[in-house]
């Protein structure tokens, strides 16, 4: 390797949007995150849906379940 291009390799926080902390290491001192181990569905088992500009509620409205006839 060619000696004084290579960034400082430092311990680095990592810091989620749910409040979690950990460190590991980066070229950056800090790092925010949106979403963690912690929050995250796949690992919490918990859905958590994040709405951006009413995606869902348009995703609801055009593919949602339709409510069916009551039946005499």
């Amino acid at each position: 390797m060619k000696p004084n291009i290579h960034p400082k390799y430092v311990e680095a926080k990592v810091i989620c949007a749910c409040g979690e902390t950990f460190t590991t290491r980066s070229t950056k001192n800090e790092i925010h995150v949106e979403i963690c181990s912690v929050c995250h569905p796949f690992f919490t088992g918990k859905q958590k849906l994040i709405d951006t500009a009413g995606r869902v509620e348009r995703f609801q409205r055009k593919y949602g379940r339709k409510t069916e006839p009551a039946q005499s």
